[in-house]
């Protein structure tokens, strides 16, 4: 049992008595109780979302082969929190993430509808070609444009990392372990 918690608490961060809770609850299942753990995360990351994240750092990351880079500004509410290694090493993953996925936004609803026009007129092309039915087309392009606006976005990226984690997961997960607000304020992809 201890081996157990010893492992989800690597995985997650989470406190020996939260684990512990989240095992019970699982009935010692050790997926059902990290799943239990980072529902958590994301339930304290809403009772902290309004509240101002005006501390933060800066990193970069730059490419082994110098050819393409990344900077983001992460914020957060405390200096304190902001020279807190794990929330720097955040940063720098982050960093490191965009500059191998290029995420053009930070929010789906970011997406200018203009951009998300120009795809669905190729989409239109393509499903006319396949001879899709006219009755299925709205659904299709409906979800077409669900994941095209998800895989531009960075918050709803899978984590380069880690792709059973989006962006916004992995923030949610160091909120509630950290237990402060934590926002990505911005970033910028360079490339030669």
């Amino acid at each position: 049992m201890l081996e157990v918690i010893k492992k989800i608490r690597e995985k997650t961060g989470a406190g020996v008595v939260a684990v512990k809770k989240a095992l019970d609850e699982s009935g010692g299942n050790e997926e059902k109780a990290i799943e239990i753990l980072r529902k958590q995360g994301h339930a304290k990351a809403l009772k902290k979302a309004d509240r101002d994240a005006k501390e933060g750092v800066v990193v970069s990351y730059i490419h082994s082969n110098n050819r393409v880079g990344a900077l983001v500004k992460l914020l957060c509410e405390t200096d304190f929190v902001a020279r807190n290694t794990e929330f720097q090493e955040l940063a720098k993953d982050i960093a490191m993430h965009i500059t191998a996925m290029n995420p053009q936004f930070l929010k789906p609803e970011d997406v200018p509808a203009e951009v998300v026009e120009k795809e669905k007129e190729i989409w239109r092309t393509q499903l006319a070609a396949e001879g899709k039915p006219a009755d299925m087309l709205e659904k299709i392009m409906g979800g077409k444009e669900n994941k095209f606006r998800e895989e531009i976005s960075l918050l709803t990226q899978a984590f380069v990392k880690d792709p059973s984690l989006k962006i916004q997961d992995l923030i949610a997960e160091k909120i509630g372990k950290i237990g402060e607000n934590i926002q990505i304020g911005e970033f910028v992809r360079l490339e030669l």
